[in-house]
């Protein structure tokens, strides 16, 4: 039998036995509660409080969308009485864990909760001309089975970049952690009250630094602003790649350059992990400076600070790029 055999074997043999709790350590294992990504983890700990802290699968520069789980987060998982994600589009990960779940462990998809203001992929991203950018409303009932239907796959799942979610996503994550745990509710929601008035001041921080800087046209590594670019009315007029993990083609980059020189786009935004000599070839000669944007606040250390530090972080590399271009 090949060692690579071994190993898969060894290792569907730890996800049986941790999905079937049949370590009794784990089946007396104190509940806990799991959260996918940095930001939504941010959120979370903000409801909690000082009454405890949840785990955090996707930590350091990992991509949500690419993450592969790992023996310990499984063991998570398994202890979990609540898990809090975006999307099953976002974090396709949760998406293997779903089915195994035990009865007791809540699924919470945070892109479905009641008053969360989505919209639509634009495919191509914002540099192609076919695309849908209407806005959407969803309301979706609560239940196990509906957390574990991801049926909304053509929506941009960025939800969080929009402050104006980020509350109600408080809301949402207060309401499931008072029904876990009803003797907290009122601080849960006191600390919710208190989160939501400073994603307010956030908010209107943000609107306030960029209004010099909104109409301005620029170009991101992909389309994963959109909230952003509403909420603060911003000016994106393409991006380099459609897929995040897939690399543009030279026809895209092509293209990108004259489109670049076309809408006279001051700034072309990279991310953390994208190689940075790709953007200096693309904004040679064009005039165009270069920045980096990270939508999920990989360089950031996870805690309760982290989303308005993504936030601020965001706002601040727009206006630093921008503000050294012609109006």
């Amino acid at each position: 039998m090949s060692v690579m055999l071994l190993r898969r074997l060894f290792v569907g043999l730890v996800w049986v036995s941790i999905f079937g709790l049949s370590d009794a350590r784990l089946a007396h294992a104190e509940g806990r509660i799991v959260v996918t990504i940095k930001p939504i983890h941010a959120l979370v700990a903000q409801v909690m409080g000082s009454t405890g802290s949840a785990d955090l699968l996707v930590g350091g520069n990992a991509s949500p969308h690419t993450y592969q789980l790992k023996p310990s987060d499984a063991r998570k998982i398994a202890a979990a009485d609540v898990i809090f994600r975006v999307s099953e589009a976002v974090e396709p990960f949760t998406g293997k864990i779903a089915a195994l779940l035990s009865k007791r462990t809540e699924l919470v998809t945070l892109q479905t909760a009641p008053g969360i203001m989505t919209l639509m992929r634009r495919e191509g991203g914002p540099f192609d001309s076919h695309f849908h950018t209407e806005a959407a409303s969803h309301s979706t009932a609560h239940d196990h089975a509906d957390d574990h239907d991801d049926a909304n796959s053509a929506i941009d799942g960025h939800v969080w970049l929009d402050p104006a979610n980020a509350k109600v996503m408080l809301d949402e994550i207060a309401r499931v952690l008072s029904k876990q745990t009803p003797g907290l509710a009122a601080t849960y929601q006191a600390n919710s009250v208190s989160a939501k008035a400073r994603i307010d001041q956030l908010s209107s921080d943000i609107e306030r630094d960029l209004a010099p800087v909104s109409g301005r046209p620029y170009v991101v590594f992909h389309d994963a602003y959109q909230y952003f670019e509403k909420r603060f009315k911003l000016n994106v007029v393409g991006s380099i790649t459609v897929n995040p993990d897939v690399p543009p083609s030279g026809k895209r980059l092509s293209a990108l350059r004259a489109r670049i020189m076309k809408s006279r786009a001051g700034c072309v935004f990279g991310e953390p992990n994208f190689d940075a000599k790709v953007i200096a070839s693309i904004i040679e000669g064009t005039g165009a400076r270069s920045g980096v944007l990270d939508p999920e606040g990989t360089s950031l250390a996870a805690g309760p600070n982290l989303y308005e530090q993504l936030m601020r972080e965001l706002a601040t590399n727009v206006k630093a790029c921008l503000a050294r271009t012609e109006p």
